[in-house]
């Protein structure tokens, strides 16, 4: 494969991977907010998805961060009656995001965006050895 073709692949990784992370980081930044208003639903988690896609020009396959999707999971029930927007029960519906899925998933995000970063860095060593060896 060519040098080069491999670094823009990579970056179709790294960009995919840094839209991941962003999804992830909102959904974290979520997890304890309630809803706005009684009987309004809370903030429901989302889930990045990818899609692959031939690049012509490349003569490659690509990746690229497809439609976030929301989870329809059950929401969490929280007993506050003292809270605005709990119901008869005292109970307050929370968001279905789950603070340990999303570290690990923010986790495996990071180890992807490092492992297509290693190649880019890698591919550029090669393309500066090989300059290298042609000026000697």
């Amino acid at each position: 494969m060519d040098l080069l073709k491999s670094i823009a692949v990579a970056t179709s990784g790294l960009r995919s991977q840094s839209g991941r992370m962003r999804v992830i980081a909102e959904n974290m930044a979520n997890a304890d907010s309630g809803p706005e208003r009684a009987g309004a639903d809370p903030y429901r988690r989302k889930i990045p998805t990818f899609q692959r896609r031939f690049d012509r020009e490349l003569d490659a396959q690509v990746v690229d961060m497809g439609r976030v999707q929301r989870d329809q999971s059950a929401f969490r029930v929280k007993y506050d009656p003292g809270n605005p927007t709990a119901d008869a029960a005292g109970n307050v519906r929370m968001p279905n995001v789950n603070s340990l899925i999303e570290t690990m998933d923010m986790r495996e995000a990071q180890r992807s965006y490092e492992a297509n970063l290693n190649l880019v860095s890698s591919t550029r060593r090669m393309i500066q050895r090989t300059i290298d060896i042609l000026r000697a």
